[in-house]
């Protein structure tokens, strides 16, 4: 988005971190059948983003999709909306209406952003209890190091998985503290859960789910770049609110106010722009 663009905007992207208990939901996506009463992670957040008014355009994006009783101590989802967002207030009126699903934070953004193809990397933790793993500890790490690389991991996907076209992943894979963790750009269908089963027990057998967690979603440098942040150590004459993307300050003024801040033949915006440098006004 350049610019004039974002001078012209009334829409915004959001960012919603998300935590959840994989054990409390059917499954990942929202149900294409209305009339299912199966509880989903995406359908959950659908359904309370509307009944605290917020609306959207082009559907909710994902920065990683789970499996069935998957857990997520950090995901992220993705809405372009036209509403004046209230951050905390959303965060804490979302999180008294759900207990198996939290929003940790909200980031706001540029709109009309692809997501899962701006994410860096995923970490992925597998807990198996102990007196399932077949596998001595020196039998594991070395599995570890075995699966680590860039390679063709399509035999530790299952039949969906084999469908896909790029079949070439890159993983990195440690043993901490009993758990195995996963780290890498992305995964196929039940990799990390085949995987899990031949380094923990011998065989390349997909584990339950109930014991993955998705631990943390690593953004890439591109999409750090185009978050909004909220400026509070600034002060000025009649400016409301300021944010900040990359080095351009966006000023919010009250309509009646507008000329003001421009001032005459320009005067004044031109007095703040040598003293910040890019500065876009908009008004609420």
């Amino acid at each position: 988005m350049n610019f004039r663009s974002l001078e012209k905007t009334t829409k915004f992207g959001y960012l919603f971190y998300i935590s959840y208990r994989g054990t409390k939901f059917h499954s990942f996506d929202e149900n294409k059948d209305e009339s299912s009463t199966k509880k989903t992670v995406k359908g959950e957040f659908i359904k309370i983003l509307g009944e605290l008014g917020v609306t959207w355009a082009k559907g909710v994006q994902q920065g990683g999709r789970t499996d069935g009783q998957v857990s997520a101590k950090e995901n992220i989802l993705y809405i372009n909306s036209n509403n004046k967002i209230d951050k905390i207030s959303l965060k804490e009126k979302f999180n008294k209406k759900i207990d198996e699903m939290k929003i940790i934070k909200i980031e706001k953004t540029l709109p009309n952003l692809a997501i899962p193809e701006m994410m860096e990397g995923r970490v992925y933790r597998y807990t198996y209890p102990a007196d399932k793993i077949k596998a001595a500890e020196e039998e594991i790490l070395k599995r570890c190091d075995e699966l680590t690389g860039t390679y063709d991991v399509s035999e530790f996907t299952d039949s969906k998985g084999q469908k896909l076209k790029e079949k070439i992943r890159r993983v990195e894979i440690s043993y901490d503290r009993g758990s195995l963790v996963f780290s890498g750009n992305s995964f196929m269908p039940k990799q990390v859960r085949i995987m899990s089963g031949y380094i923990l027990t011998g065989e390349k057998k997909i584990l339950p789910g109930k014991y993955l967690t998705l631990e943390k979603m690593i953004l890439s440098r591109e999409l750090e770049e185009m978050i909004i942040e909220e400026v509070n150590d600034i002060s000025e004459e009649n400016i409301l609110k300021i944010e900040k993307i990359k080095d351009i300050y966006i000023f919010y003024v009250a309509k009646n106010k507008k000329g003001e801040v421009i001032g005459k033949n320009a005067g004044n915006i031109k007095s703040l722009r040598k003293k910040y440098g890019q500065i876009i006004i908009k008004t609420i």
